[in-house]
């Protein structure tokens, strides 16, 4: 099935690279297809897959870049793979933000969410969600373990 609504990302001319760097992320990830440009062979557009989800990115040129009004939301299941995914995504000139946020090397934003998270801030006792959301405020990369000892402080 043909996926309705794809993401599609303008870079300046490194396309490729942040395709083929972003599918060695995540697993059932793959580059799809490469346009390339008939006289040069240089890539117009990629296709590819990260974790099932089908995205574009053209090489458009100097007239665009990335902003943090659009980010890429990631879903963690434990500590580990929100380190490695923020020491992989943060690496040669990536940035670090606030409260989960990164910009990758090509300054792409990207929220590297522990699931734990929600879970911690809706909590239904609002004392406990409270200190949770207040320990997040304070943190760049999400720490689960402090999530939880936070939420249990009171």
């Amino acid at each position: 099935m043909t996926q309705k609504i794809t993401t599609f990302l303008w870079f300046d001319n490194q396309a490729e690279e942040a395709a083929t760097f972003y599918t060695s992320l995540f697993a059932d990830s793959r580059i799809v297809r490469v346009q390339r440009d008939g006289e040069a062979g240089a890539a117009m557009m990629v296709e590819f897959e990260l974790a099932g989800q089908r995205l574009l990115a053209l090489n458009g040129g100097p007239h665009f870049t990335f902003n943090e009004a659009v980010s890429l939301y990631v879903n963690c299941e434990t500590q580990e793979e929100v380190d490695e995914l923020w020491e992989r995504l943060t690496a040669d000139g990536g940035e670090e933000s606030q409260c989960g946020w990164l910009k990758d090397r090509w300054g792409l934003s990207w929220q590297i969410v522990p699931s734990r998270l929600p879970e911690l801030i809706s909590d239904p006792d609002p004392g406990r969600a409270e200190r949770a959301m207040k320990a997040m405020l304070g943190m760049r990369k999400i720490d689960i373990r402090a999530l939880e000892e936070a939420a249990s402080a009171g």
